[in-house]
């Protein structure tokens, strides 16, 4: 079996080619993808060359893991059939190429213990899925405050933003640069951060990826303050002591999604409590995977870019 792939061979050396597809198992389900989006986080990096030494990458790779399809072919031991729509996180089912990722594909091979069951009027919105868990995982479970402060307004902050408001905490304060990027909030304001004087913010949640922003965000918070790290950063952190000494600053880092962040997040969405409407802005056919690479790690008005491989 075979299937046509987004191949990145090296820095920038992107293009579609044919791999070939390992045999599925009994566990396993063949999946026709319909749509997968691209990461401006860590695909640019992979694409630009940035990425720091990761376990399991290397050239030639299969990028993307925000990927929503059909099942066409289920094996026994699944409990999924033919038809079902899901949602996959990428997939490592090439001969000749790595899949750390792996979702940028018309077909995949996936174990079924990996994909999630999504209602099919999600459409393309289904593959946004994966970023709506990140965005969840951050913010769920003990000893975690809501933001009142986030940082950037790309994919990841609007969805910080949207999680908050639909858990009932008040709206957040969100910080954008730039001035296209401010569009958009829905509940919530979006401000140029240089006219923001608050210096009392108790959680602040970075998802610009910006190394350089931790001695300003030490200083916009309240004592026992807490900045999260939402981003991902390819350069060594620092920050200035002494200030952070004085607030009692607090840093954490937050991981990726886990199952029941993806669960929690597909149920929010279905219930109607938590929109990804508005985040796809740009949707290019699949064979024009080089431009739309291109085009969404460049192109500051492009949010989410989103393959489609249906047409």
């Amino acid at each position: 079996m075979e299937t046509a792939a987004v191949l990145l061979k090296g820095p920038r050396d992107l293009d579609m080619d044919t791999l070939a597809l390992h045999a599925p198992g009994p566990s396993d389900l063949v999946v026709n993808v319909t749509h997968s989006g691209i990461s401006t986080g860590t695909e640019k990096l992979f694409w630009s060359g940035e990425m720091p030494p990761f376990p399991g990458m290397g050239y030639p790779l299969v990028p993307g893991y925000e990927a929503a399809g059909e099942v066409v072919e289920a094996g026994s031991l699944t409990g999924f059939k033919s038809g079902d729509r899901v949602f996959v996180p990428g997939a490592n089912c090439y001969e000749s190429a790595f899949g750390l990722f792996g979702g940028s594909a018309a077909r995949v091979v996936t174990d079924a213990e990996r994909v999630t069951r999504i209602d099919s009027g999600f459409g393309a919105e289904g593959a946004l899925l994966a970023l709506a868990a990140t965005a969840r995982h951050a913010m769920a479970g003990m000893n975690k405050a809501v933001p009142d402060l986030i940082v950037g307004h790309g994919v990841l902050g609007r969805l910080l933003a949207r999680l908050t408001i639909a858990a009932g905490a008040p709206a957040p304060v969100v910080w954008e640069i730039d001035p296209a990027r401010r569009d958009g909030g829905m509940g919530y304001e979006v401000i140029d951060p240089a006219l923001d004087e608050r210096r009392n913010y108790k959680s602040v949640y970075d998802a610009s990826g910006k190394s350089g922003l931790l001695n300003d965000l030490v200083g916009r918070i309240a004592k026992g303050g807490e900045i999260v790290l939402a981003g991902f950063y390819t350069e060594p952190l620092s920050f200035a002591f002494p200030p952070a000494f004085m607030k009692e600053a607090r840093l954490r880092v937050a991981a990726e999604w886990t199952r029941e962040d993806l669960s929690a997040t597909r149920a929010l969405v279905e219930a109607g409590a938590l929109s990804l409407s508005g985040l796809i802005t740009h949707t290019e056919p699949a064979a024009n995977a080089r431009k739309a690479y291109e085009q969404a790690f460049t192109d500051t008005s492009c949010l989410k870019m989103m393959l489609d491989w249906e047409h």
